[in-house]
């Protein structure tokens, strides 16, 4: 069965541990603040959505530019969510990539030894 770029993409993004940990943390996080700003009165509720944009870091503010720049004033809250999914997307495909490297390099070095 031949292996096309979006399923070595898929592949990458969610079936290894690395990965799906980074993916878990994020569920995880984005859960804490739905909870958070259900629960918290008006000012606190802003508070509760610090911490998903903060664990998808590097991506993220290269993706809310782009909201920036398409809405001017205020982005509307789906996108703000949006771009916490596909930041954290992107992120897993970049640890999923580093992973199947370091692996790689891990496997030559095994065999030139050998």
């Amino acid at each position: 069965m031949e292996s096309g770029p979006a399923r070595t993409v898929v592949r990458l993004m969610l079936t290894n541990r690395l990965s799906v940990a980074y993916l878990v943390l994020v569920a995880v996080v984005i859960a804490k603040a739905v909870v958070d700003s259900a629960h918290a009165d008006e000012h606190g509720s802003e508070y509760a959505w610090l911490w998903p944009p903060l664990v998808t870091f590097p991506v993220f503010p290269l993706l809310a530019a782009l909201g920036r720049t398409a809405w001017r004033t205020d982005t509307p809250d789906w996108f703000f969510v949006g771009t916490v999914v596909v930041s954290a997307l992107l992120q897993s495909l970049a640890l999923g990539a580093l992973r199947q490297a370091v692996l790689a390099r891990h496997r030559r070095s095994e065999i030139s030894c050998s």
